[in-house]
């Protein structure tokens, strides 16, 4: 049995959105919880209903001395933005150099050619 595809909108019925909101949210917790084990990897899920409600998901295995998970993904997501942030003008910069670098290099071996009687028509 094939299941129909549904538009992405706003559902307008508050009880379905409310069921909608409810099945999602336990989905993604499920896939949150499953890549964690199956990856090993540190996962961290906020969710805030339109009432206002929290709802987290944080994996064990990012339980540290610096006490609950949550706390300690959010941090380890602060520093890895700090260090994009840091590193990302440096790569824009050295992106502007490749080009400039990979013109002299062609520069260099076109005069390293024509020095060393390349393309020099004979008499």
């Amino acid at each position: 049995m094939v299941r129909g595809k549904i538009v992405i909108r706003r559902i307008e019925n508050m009880r379905s959105r409310q069921v909608t909101f409810s099945k999602r949210r336990r989905g993604l917790l499920k896939k949150a919880r499953e890549l964690a084990i199956l990856c090993d990897v540190q996962v961290g899920v906020i969710i805030f209903s339109s009432t206002g409600r929290l709802y987290e998901y944080a994996n064990s295995t990012a339980t540290t001395t610096m006490g609950t998970t949550m706390p300690y993904i959010i941090q380890n997501y602060q520093s890895a933005q700090e260090q994009h942030q840091l590193l990302n003008p440096l790569s824009q910069v050295m992106e502007a150099n490749g080009g400039e670098i990979l013109k002299l290099r062609s520069q260099r071996l076109m005069f390293n050619g024509k020095s060393a009687g390349e393309g020099l028509t004979p008499y």
